[in-house]
């Protein structure tokens, strides 16, 4: 935590477990952990990025908890460096 003040970042990204137990009837710790990330974010003006999305249920709750930025297998599968992008 004491790197978020002391380096310039610019983004944070949520880890894919937090993402993946969003949904889960369970998953209300991993909700106040990414509220807490992103409220975290938001004061210190840093984007952050949910990584590991795989549903629009975990995508749509995301973008409810105002977390703008999104990666995952819902977007796309990682592909090699040698195929174009677009």
């Amino acid at each position: 935590m004491s790197y978020l003040h002391r380096f310039p970042i610019k983004a944070l990204k949520i880890d894919r477990s937090f993402i993946a137990d969003l949904v889960l009837p369970e998953g209300k710790g991993s909700e106040v952990v990414v509220r807490a990330i992103l409220a975290l974010a938001k004061s210190l003006d840093i984007d952050v990025v949910g990584e590991g999305i795989e549903t629009d249920e975990q995508c749509a709750l995301l973008a409810k908890l105002g977390c703008k930025y999104g990666q995952g297998f819902l977007f796309a599968h990682p592909m090699p460096v040698t195929e174009p992008v677009g």
